[in-house]
């Protein structure tokens, strides 16, 4: 992977189908997701991802997530995403989903998968996964992520996933408060941890995690940035100009539509290259490669 080439770099995009067409998600999230962002190509194969990108000149990390315990609907499989990443290393970064509840096995599987496959950090969807960050349940999961040297992504805040469905399809939305993720920053300093999406209506929560715990960060996926809440333009400004990623959450929201809303911000000029690569490549050890 040429950095030094690239316009951007996507910390936040998902896999949402498998080689056999099958996705991570029940119908009914599926369909509720999709009205709720109002996606169009909601369901690109892994090589149109690549290509997708491709075309742009931008890389981006793709994961999957797996809630199979909470959902009973396998994911993605994990070791897909690898693949397509070992056949597109000049625009995929492979990350991958486990699921705290299958305890053991999650943890061999965080092993494997870093070991065997690649993997660079682990996505966290604590509203469709059903757990609180903070359980001690998950805990034997950060340690082997720690211990592999890779990055923890959670969900925070609001969710489009059961949005508008009865009962927003049984997704509680309390577990992903960001302020559940301190125990966790606290517990594993040498865990990097990136806060998923402008995170409402725990906003300042997130900014209070990002600035007290070195080692985590904010992408600002899932939002058109037109509609960021003002203190997360401050911040990313000033305090957290080397700890603010972008993300657009592709393809519930395009990188297109996002860098456009983007370009409207008033983010200072020396701010807007680390958001929208140095800080990534840093993170990543992208910038170690060169």
């Amino acid at each position: 992977m040429n950095v030094d080439e690239l316009v951007a770099i996507d910390m936040h995009t998902h896999a949402e189908v498998s080689s056999r067409g099958r996705g991570s998600l029940s119908e009914e999230l599926d369909s509720a997701a999709g009205a709720y962002f109002k996606a169009e190509h909601r369901r690109p194969t892994l090589p149109e991802i690549a290509a997708y990108y491709r075309e742009r000149r931008m890389a981006c990390v793709v994961f999957t997530v797996d809630a199979e315990a909470a959902t009973g609907t396998p994911a993605v499989p994990n070791e897909e995403v690898a693949e397509a990443a070992r056949e597109n290393p000049d625009v995929l970064i492979p990350f991958a989903s486990v699921d705290p509840y299958k305890g053991k096995m999650a943890v061999r599987q965080i092993r494997r998968l870093v070991q065997e496959f690649g993997v660079r950090g682990f996505k966290f969807h604590p509203n469709v996964q059903a757990f609180r960050p903070d359980d001690r349940m998950a805990y034997p999961l950060y340690e082997a992520i720690e211990e592999a040297g890779a990055i923890a992504v959670f969900h925070t805040g609001q969710t489009g996933i059961g949005a508008g469905a009865p009962g927003g399809g049984g997704i509680r939305l309390k577990y992903s408060n960001p302020m559940l993720v301190d125990d966790v920053a606290a517990d594993f300093p040498g865990m990097p941890i990136v806060l998923a999406h402008p995170s409402f209506p725990w906003q300042d929560e997130a900014l209070a995690v990002a600035t007290h715990k070195p080692q985590v960060y904010i992408d600002l996926s899932g939002w058109s940035p037109k509609y960021f809440p003002p203190q997360l333009v401050q911040y990313a400004n000033s305090l957290l100009k080397d700890k603010v990623l972008f993300g657009s959450d592709y393809p519930l929201i395009s990188p297109d539509r996002w860098l456009a809303d983007f370009a409207g911000l008033p983010v200072k000029d020396e701010v807007r290259p680390k958001i929208l690569k140095e800080n990534a490549a840093r993170l990543l050890g992208l910038d170690k490669q060169q």
